[in-house]
């Protein structure tokens, strides 16, 4: 599977999952001059900014050692334009949701982990 179709379709089963779960999706691919918000939702007074990876079944790293300090910076920088935008005012948290891809993206297992950074 190509890079860039993996993490399409990382963003549409995170996007799935969350909205199973109750979730309401405020927005997806946020991009600002610090970089982009995968997804923004909101559930229960808590607004959660997702970063989503996605990697195959059988990788040898987690897809939550991508979000190193620097990414996390920068999606706190781009978390704090959204606030300033949209003028939102909530709990706030930085999850990120972990999409574990089979061959031909048919299925995928979700890690997601609440309050990551």
């Amino acid at each position: 599977m190509i890079r860039n179709q993996a993490g399409v379709w990382g963003e549409i089963y995170a996007v799935r999952w969350l909205r199973d779960r109750g979730w309401r999706i405020l927005t997806t691919n946020y991009t600002c001059r610090f970089g982009e918000l995968d997804i923004v939702a909101a559930k229960d007074g808590v607004v959660s900014f997702i970063e989503v990876k996605a990697r195959a079944q059988d990788a040898m790293l987690r897809p939550m050692e991508a979000v190193d300090a620097q990414k996390q910076q920068r999606l706190t920088q781009a978390a704090r334009q959204f606030l300033r935008t949209c003028k939102i005012e909530a709990e706030l948290r930085f999850d990120v949701c972990e999409v574990y891809l089979t061959d031909g993206a048919e299925l995928a297992r979700i890690n997601y982990m609440e309050n990551a950074f």
